[in-house]
């Protein structure tokens, strides 16, 4: 994450660990640390080869890769700025809100290196459709968990459009760390609680939402579908899918009692918006 004496991200340099056991250690340049599987994945500012291989020394850990990257890379090629949906204006920290947003609710977010930054055309079709829901709807959303929350954008989309009580889950711990703190930055702590937790291996009790958002890989999200216990909140907003997931994605569904509210896509990306309760395509 940014702090000085970085404004912005530029370059990366990546160091993947085969152990996830690690002496403490700060450094002004560090990033972050992500946890994939059973590695330590560091992320710097700037070269740290000398501070990486005294890490390694003490832990008797060992440099399985190591990359030295553009962010615009990491991003897949998008440049990451502002931009603006029906009723949000979303601008990274290092940036000024463009003139002509009074009328728009202020995100500001580090998206740091974790998926979420808005530009993805799956988060940003979440995006709009949430807002669909609390302005168009009429339906009233008064509880929302968000699935695999990421930097927190959807959470905090959700808490500016007027929700008032967001549980945001992720598993990857520099997630939960970036979404707190953009939830902070956003002054929506009293709203947006954020949580680490594996949903493979359960899920809160979803009997008291209102909405469940889920952009999340199809394995997972097939998983999440065939366990009865899933299907108790009141709609799902269901993202990450591609046309040639949709098969398989239906027939994970519910056989009976699953309403499709709302479609989209963007690009190749589709979006679902589903209620429990008499299934009726739309």
């Amino acid at each position: 994450m940014l702090r000085h004496p970085h404004t912005r991200y530029s370059r990366l340099y990546v160091y993947y660990l085969d152990r996830l056991s690690l002496p403490h250690f700060d450094h002004a340049d560090f990033i972050g640390l992500w946890i994939e599987d059973e590695h330590a994945v560091l992320f710097f500012h700037s070269n740290q080869d000398r501070l990486v291989a005294d890490i390694c020394h003490r832990s008797g850990a060992q440099i399985i890769y190591q990359a030295d990257l553009d962010y615009q890379d990491w991003e897949a090629g998008v440049a990451i700025g502002s931009f603006n949906t029906k009723t949000l204006a979303v601008r990274p920290v290092w940036e000024q809100f463009p003139p002509g947003n009074k009328n728009r609710r202020e995100i500001v977010l580090d998206p740091g290196v974790i998926f979420g930054s808005g530009f993805h055309p799956t988060t940003r079709l979440c995006l709009e459709t949430l807002e669909l829901v609390m302005l168009e709807s009429g339906r009233k959303v008064r509880r929302v968990a968000d699935l695999g929350t990421g930097t927190g954008l959807l959470a905090i989309a959700a808490a500016k459009l007027g929700v008032e009580k967001i549980t945001a889950i992720d598993n990857n711990p520099l997630a939960c760390q970036v979404a707190r703190n953009n939830v902070v930055m956003n002054r929506c702590d009293a709203q947006v609680e954020v949580l680490q937790h594996d949903l493979t291996t359960g899920f809160p009790d979803l009997g008291g939402y209102d909405l469940v958002i889920a952009n999340l890989y199809k394995a997972l999200l097939v998983e999440l579908f065939v366990d009865p216990s899933f299907w108790k909140a009141g709609m799902y907003l269901i993202s990450g899918i591609i046309p040639a997931m949709e098969g398989d994605l239906l027939e994970a569904l519910p056989q009976k009692g699953i309403r499709f509210l709302h479609r989209a896509n963007c690009e190749i990306w589709r979006l679902w918006l589903l209620s429990p309760g008499g299934r009726e395509d739309a």
